[in-house]
């Protein structure tokens, strides 16, 4: 008779003392714990004019614009994970006294990678929009300009736009200010044989 290996599962507590010492950045849900992997000078490139663009238009105005080294937690589900950016506006929440995990951002963007999009669009996604702070939802493509926003109604619908083309840009309502694809994607290569169409 085959007996199942037993999986140890860390408690969030395990998973946050361990974390806060290591060098290498994990996600982590119901116990158990997912390596991140690094990214591609794309993927950062990308990341960083985002996150500039917004820090750009958000001066003077009660925002902060953070990368991807600034953990957030979804208190319904209780994944930890790494937002490429996230932007919050108003009084922040943090986890703890640390200040290393915050629980109310307005937007979440994911720059989206092959081995990740999947996740990124669907159970990700999932878990993200049963965050009560979370206006926007922004999905950024590397293989062409294009972005993808996911806003939160009145009504508590979600609704989907999105923005193609060096020349587009796309408002976020919740933070009152419009990006440009020009700026998001300065300085990145497109290969033509790389452009995909998503349904």
């Amino acid at each position: 008779m085959n007996v199942a290996e037993s999986i140890h599962r860390l408690s969030e507590a395990e998973f946050l003392q361990r974390e806060r010492r290591s060098e290498i950045k994990s996600e982590f849900f119901a116990g158990e714990v997912f390596a991140m992997a690094g990214g591609t000078r794309t993927h950062s490139l990308i990341a960083t004019n985002l996150a500039g663009e917004l820090r750009n238009h958000l001066k003077g105005r009660p925002c902060t614009t953070y990368n991807a080294d600034l953990r957030v937690k979804v208190e319904a589900t209780g994944l930890l994970t790494y937002p490429d950016v996230s932007v919050v506006c108003g009084p922040q929440q943090f986890f703890d006294a640390e200040q290393d995990t915050l629980m109310n951002p307005t937007l979440i963007a994911e720059v989206l990678s092959d081995s990740t999009e999947a996740y990124d669009r669907g159970r990700k996604f999932a878990h993200y929009r049963l965050m009560p702070s979370l206006r926007h939802y922004l999905l950024v493509s590397q293989q062409e300009p294009r972005l993808e926003l996911l806003s939160r109604t009145a009504g508590a619908e979600w609704r989907w736009r999105e923005a193609t083309a060096l020349e587009a840009t796309i408002d976020l309502p919740a933070l009152e200010v419009t990006i440009a694809l020009a700026e998001v994607f300065a300085q990145v290569t497109f290969s033509p044989s790389s452009a995909r169409l998503h349904p």
